[in-house]
């Protein structure tokens, strides 16, 4: 059964009213005015029974036709209607003398929304019914009849409600007529509240399936959900507009306008009033302990669940670090002290993050969005940190490949100094003045790395210069004794000490004697020292450069001045 007939509410409405209004058509021809001259209030009255007379011949006529032509007459209808409202209103606000013939207006007025509302609310229960009855092709058709004879009817409640106020106006309305309007308003809200609790609980038994249902199911129920989200819409406007007319009457909302907002969610300048903060606060604060006393066993269960196995979660870790710590540190592996700290740190977050995660899922956390975010998350850092990305890989470059270790000083990417901690990005280096310089690993790994400390023995190089008058072979055995007496100084390798070089002013002899790598400093200096104060005491004199400038004058060149004659 097709229930969809365009403007058909509101045609049978009008049948309604003018059903209703043909006698009081006659008696309103019958009138004739008393006044000598025309007023305003005369003109008004002859206006509106002017709108009478045409409504009445558009009701005629409209039952003789069909199609177009009906839906045209039906539009007039309606503008004509809306004409004389416009009248009565404008009537009643100048109070006139005469208000017999307006009073009788309002009562066809009322009769029309009384008789309009009740074929609306039998036509919104019939839609209701057949629309849960209906395939899910044909339910979107049935819900716009549904939301267009919902939305009549709001405004009939509207217009039903300025009746009211324009009686009051006139000073005719009795207290049984406001206190039964009054009640219908009531009931009708009441009404509209218990459909909006029950369409927010299909909603969440809606999502509740969704969230289970295979992917077979889920169009079904997502059209199952936009369906009721959409009778949810339809619900919540007409709930305001009956709020609305409760609030002229005097009638409590507050509990009403704290159900419309927790749906909807719209912030809007009902939620300024104490009343309804009042009642938002009190629902609130009245679920969340009723939630609290029915959950609170579970949760301090969960949450004990989550703080123990972080408890063990950290001792893991803190053995797995002292395991892998004497893993690594075996000879035999032959793994550098970066490489060590790197295992030992990396195995204990390892086990650490693993433990967060198991805590986290026995607290009911789904984890599968979460490692999700962390994938997308790393696709989208790597394309923004591709240079700490180049700094990571170069640090384990560094790692496999061991050019230096943790207390090697070394000369790389521009900095000289002892190596204090390494990470994947960058490595901190601590200069000989006590300088802490962080250097980029991929500088380090892109740029000749010399390791100075590397091995355990090094060979200290020096040069030391006599002058050409000294005894060679005594050079060489003063030399000799100050190398060998120095206690730092390694037996094998020998030290090797030669005539080096004729230079132009002195001869020079290299002097190598090997050390281990941490007395380097201290041989060179003390082996400086000494050659100085041995040669001053042996009489070996260490020459310098030196210049001899010659002056001649040549002879006859040079005149006395001449006198004057």
């Amino acid at each position: 059964m097709n229930l969809r007939v365009p403007l058909s509410v509101a045609a049978t409405l009008f049948v309604i009213l003018f059903a209703f209004t043909q006698p009081v058509f006659a008696n309103t021809e019958a009138v004739a005015p008393t006044a000598i001259s025309p007023t305003s209030t005369d003109t008004q009255k002859d206006e509106i029974s002017n709108l009478q007379k045409e409504l009445a011949t558009l009701t005629a006529m409209q039952k003789q036709v069909s199609g177009e032509d009906k839906l045209a007459l039906q539009q007039q209808m309606f503008q004509k209607n809306e004409q004389l409202r416009t009248l009565i209103a404008a009537s009643v606000k100048d109070n006139p003398s005469e208000k017999g013939h307006l009073i009788e207006q309002i009562k066809q007025q009322q009769d029309y929304a009384r008789e309009g509302i009740k074929y609306l609310t039998q036509r919104s229960s019939e839609l209701s019914e057949t629309l849960n009855a209906a395939n899910n092709e044909e339910k979107f058709q049935i819900l716009s009849d549904y939301e267009e004879s919902r939305k009549y009817l709001d405004s009939i409640y509207e217009e039903q409600a300025q009746n009211i106020e324009w009686l009051k106006a006139l000073g005719v309305l009795t207290p049984k007529q406001e206190s039964n309007f009054k009640q219908t308003i009531l009931q009708r809200t009441e009404q509209l509240a218990a459909n909006v609790k029950y369409l927010r609980q299909q909603l969440k038994a809606d999502d509740a399936q969704l969230k289970v249902a295979p992917e077979s199911e889920k169009a079904t129920l997502q059209l199952a959900k936009l369906i009721n989200q959409r009778r949810m819409d339809i619900s919540t406007n007409s709930l305001s507009v009956i709020v609305n007319i409760a609030d002229k009457l005097g009638i409590p909302t507050a509990e009403y306008k704290r159900l419309s907002f927790e749906v909807t969610g719209s912030v809007t300048q009902d939620l300024l009033s104490v009343d309804v903060l009042m009642s938002i606060l009190k629902t609130w604060s009245s679920s969340f302990w009723n939630w609290f006393v029915t959950n609170a066993p579970q949760i301090i269960f969960q949450l004990v669940v989550f703080l123990v196995i972080l408890f063990i979660a950290r001792l893991i870790a803190n053995v797995t670090r002292k395991v892998v710590k004497r893993a690594v540190a075996s000879k035999n592996l032959k793994f550098s002290q970066l490489m060590q700290d790197f295992f030992i740190s990396m195995s204990g977050k390892g086990v650490w993050f693993i433990g967060i995660l198991i805590a986290l899922s026995q607290i009911g956390l789904n984890l599968t969005p979460i490692l999700t975010g962390f994938g997308i998350a790393g696709v989208i850092i790597g394309f923004a940190l591709q240079d700490t990305l180049s700094n990571f890989a170069a640090g384990m470059m560094l790692l496999i490949y061991r050019p230096f270790d943790v207390g090697d000083f070394v000369a790389a990417g521009g900095v000289e100094g002892k190596v204090s901690h390494m990470s994947l990005v960058n490595t901190t280096i601590k200069t000989f003045d006590n300088q802490i310089i962080i250097v980029p690993n991929s500088k380090i790994w892109g740029d000749v790395i010399k390791n100075v400390t590397h091995e355990r023995v090094r060979r200290v190089d020096m040069v030391f210069g006599v002058s050409y008058t000294d005894n060679i072979p005594h050079v060489e055995k003063v030399l000799h004794d100050i190398v060998t007496q120095h206690p730092s100084v390694l037996r094998a390798p020998e030290p090797v000490i030669k005539l080096h070089v004729l230079n132009s002013s002195s001869v020079d002899f290299i002097v190598r004697p090997w050390v281990k790598t941490d007395d380097y400093w201290d041989v060179y200096w003390d082996v400086t020292r000494e050659v100085k104060m041995r040669f001053d005491k042996e009489g070996i004199s260490i020459p310098f450069p030196q210049q001899d400038v010659h002056l001649h004058m040549a002879s006859g060149q040079l005149q006395p001045p001449a006198k004057d004659a």
